[in-house]
């Protein structure tokens, strides 16, 4: 059988955040430094590139001055003699190690430095992904204060924000120095958010947001963006956002990740809903629940979001995390369906480059967004028992892919009507879900 033209991609759930004084590492949780037989079954998948790390918080956790890269080292051989091209991570949801935190002023220059030092040690890595979800990391560790330094406010958001974009920036700089064809493969969370009439201007703002991390790196936000006047507000200097537009660095690709959970619905109702999920802004409260559990149409799709992204980012795009918790089955059903959306999207004009099965040894305590350690355990490809590695049957899937014979597996609870939880919302899909030349199409997607 033809293999696809989309490549298949791999990773690893490699999150080291930090909540108060305590590192959350889930490559420590899983076991995998002490376990070189996991980049074999790694390997036998049949993937091209895998998302690697080769974290900051491991390698310079004490000092710039004290770097270990022993462990990496190991690693980052093994991975070329299995025939796994690496796409290597620096920061993964990180504040960075404990002499510097997402709000430091010093953290770009800081960051660089370890960046630099990376590519001076494999110089023949070609593709980097600095920093993960920095918009996401922003969010979760400077907006909602899940994650340190636990911040609340927009000022330290976009603070938090700017500072990885730089980072970033002056990262990259760093690499091609020593690799002038470095690529950056830079990820963000594929979400979408619909809302009440009544929030139609909150669901706007976070729609508009979902790209700034992105629009920041390609030098696009000058006073004309619909979010200058809100960082600037938020306290960013103009001259902070006016170097970025001065010395942009676009990614070569820009990979989003895409949920189940990233599909979110705003809903004013608030009695309809248990209280952990009502939240709100400084306006008024609101429900913020999964889409795919009120919507009575559904997901909007990978098809979709791809085509919203393409319109407004003009960039090679690639999907770099795709998981789904539950049973193995529904794993290789959510996989297929983000496969074949992402298929559709290239078939329709869109330059997609891969799909990247992500989670592939697990991970652990996101159920509680890793703010308690290994609380819980969720298998990807492969579990982990008693420290071993166990094949589960969607690697039997993903290995078919990789032999580009691949199957479509139908079906999928988030497809079904067993998969509302609340009173479902019947109004329509927003304008800007449709506004493709494939709409037709996406109407039976969703």
């Amino acid at each position: 059988m033809r293999r696809h033209s989309l490549e298949l991609w791999g990773g690893i759930e490699c999150t080291v955040n930090r909540v108060g004084h305590r590192f959350h590492d889930q490559l420590r949780f899983a076991g995998h430094h002490a376990r070189l037989r996991d980049l074999d079954a790694l390997g036998s998948i049949g993937m091209s590139w895998l998302r690697y790390p080769v974290l900051w918080e491991h390698v310079a956790p004490r000092s710039l001055s004290r770097l270990s890269f022993e462990r990496s080292d190991r690693q980052l051989k093994r991975l070329r003699q299995v025939g796994l091209a690496p796409i290597v991570g620096l920061l993964h949801h990180g504040s960075g190690p404990r002499y510097t935190s997402l709000l430091d002023p010093g953290f770009p220059e800081k960051f660089a430095a370890y960046a630099a030092r990376v590519a001076r040690r494999y110089p023949w890595v070609r593709r980097f992904t600095p920093i993960n979800e920095p918009l996401t990391t922003a969010r979760f560790s400077a907006l909602y204060g899940h994650w340190y330094p636990h911040a609340r406010d927009d000022g330290s958001f976009a603070r938090a924000l700017v500072n990885q974009v730089w980072g970033t920036v002056l990262a990259m700089r760093a690499i091609r120095a020593v690799t002038p064809e470095a690529e950056l493969i830079q990820t963000e969370d594929l979400g979408h958010v619909r809302s009440t009439p009544d929030l139609a201007y909150q669901a706007e703002f976070e729609n508009e947001r979902r790209f700034l991390s992105l629009e920041l790196l390609m030098g696009r936000v000058s006073p004309d963006h619909p979010l200058f006047d809100y960082l600037t507000e938020a306290g960013i200097p103009e001259r902070e956002l006016e170097r970025l537009v001065e010395q942009p660095c676009p990614p070569d690709v820009v990979g989003f990740n895409y949920y189940v959970t990233g599909e979110r619905f705003l809903d004013s109702r608030v009695e309809l809903y248990p209280s952990h999920v009502v939240g709100g802004n400084a306006l008024e409260r609101y429900a913020d629940v999964e889409a795919v559990r009120v919507c009575r149409r559904g997901l909007l799709g990978p098809t979709a979001l791809l085509q919203q992204a393409w319109s407004r980012l003009g960039l090679p795009l690639a999907i770099t995390e795709a998981h789904l918790s539950g049973c193995p089955e529904d794993r290789a059903r959510w996989f297929s369906y983000v496969w074949t959306g992402a298929e559709a999207a290239l078939e329709a004009g869109i330059p997609v480059r891969a799909v990247t099965a992500w989670a592939l040894l697990g991970s652990y305590g996101w159920d509680a967004l890793v703010t308690r350690g290994a609380c819980s355990y969720e298998p990807g490809a492969f579990e982990i028992r008693g420290r071993k590695l166990r094949d589960t049957p969607y690697a039997g899937f993903l290995r078919a892919l990789g032999r580009g014979t691949p199957r479509v597996v139908e079906g999928g609870w988030w497809r079904s009507d067993e998969r509302l939880l609340y009173p479902p919302w019947e109004g329509a899909l927003p304008a800007s879900a449709v506004e493709s030349e494939t709409a037709t199409e996406l109407e039976g997607l969703a």
